[in-house]
């Protein structure tokens, strides 16, 4: 069949369901993963023929596309910052907004620190497939990144992403809702936990919900904010004085998350939007362990 041909009936078949240019940009994606052609292909060869070895697989990912799989499992990879990633539905797949966030630490660093002197702690909690504590890795060489995450099969994919992209990065596995204790101290801690409600699913696009793994997206509606309260209070004893913590929050949630900041102790609380414009992130300092007022009577 010409490869023409097959451009349209991937239109034909997903335009219902996906915009037009989206579905030219899943086409091109896939003939270049499995196929190893270029976009320009057929400006260069319009009557490009291809054996059913050749279709059999443009096939059988329209088939998945159709019933709404997310083209980063159908090809197992993704990219995050530039960098290569193998995904699968273990872990989520890494959004641009998230790049948003990792930039905002890599700033912060370059203004604030010199590199080639200062070999700085990062902790990331809830690493999933690993792109921030790779992505900081890559652009903070100096820096021992370290990674936490409760699910096996995501670490498995983390510590392959760490070696496709050849940076040493210490990974534990730990449910840090249970964790009351970090094994040492950190400069800076990220994380981006479960945020979105159960009751915001109905929001969701149904290839998030059908396909990409629920432990790390969603949390109770009564405990919105249950890991960003863990996640400061061990903040709170394990960053380095000053010490900053960074988060990916629940856009609606962001006054009550700057709250629950303030009310452990953390200074120059900065949120910042997003590219869609939307209360995203979250940064905070580390301020001086303030004293019990029983200790200060018994001095």
């Amino acid at each position: 069949m010409l490869l023409r041909e097959i451009k349209n009936i991937f239109h034909q078949e997903l335009e219902a369901s996906y915009p037009k240019e989206e579905v030219g940009s899943f086409f091109y994606m896939l003939i270049e993963h499995y196929l190893d052609l270029e976009r320009f292909v057929l400006v260069l060869q319009p009557e490009l023929v291809l054996s059913k070895e050749q279709e059999q697989p443009l096939f059988e990912a329209l088939a998945q596309l159709k019933l709404g799989r997310p083209i980063q499992y159908i090809t197992g990879t993704s990219t995050f910052m530039e960098l290569p990633l193998l995904v699968n539905e273990h872990v989520l797949i890494p959004r641009p907004e998230t790049e948003e966030l990792v930039q905002w630490i890599i700033d912060d660093v370059t203004q604030l620190f010199d590199p080639e002197r200062q070999k700085l702690k990062i902790l990331d909690i809830g690493t999933g497939s690993g792109c921030i504590a790779i992505a900081l890795a890559k652009n903070l060489p100096n820096s021992h990144v370290f990674a936490i995450e409760i699910s096996k099969e995501a670490l498995k994919v983390a510590k392959t992403n760490a070696d496709k992209n050849q940076v040493m990065i210490d990974f534990f596995e730990a449910d840090i809702l249970t964790t009351d204790q970090l094994d040492g101290t950190f400069d800076i801690i990220v994380s981006n936990p479960p945020y979105v409600l159960e009751r915001e699913k109905e929001q969701m696009h149904k290839n998030v919900k059908a396909y990409e793994p629920k432990e790390a997206l969603f949390v109770a509606d009564e405990t919105p904010l249950l890991f960003y309260e863990k996640i400061a209070d061990l903040a709170a004893d394990h960053l380095n004085t000053p010490g900053t913590l960074y988060f990916e929050i629940n856009q609606y949630l962001g006054p009550e998350t700057k709250v629950l900041l303030k009310e452990r102790n953390f200074l120059e609380i900065e949120m910042r939007k997003d590219i869609f414009k939307n209360n995203r992130f979250l940064k905070a300092i580390k301020g001086p362990k303030v004293r019990a007022s029983s200790e200060i009577d018994s001095m």
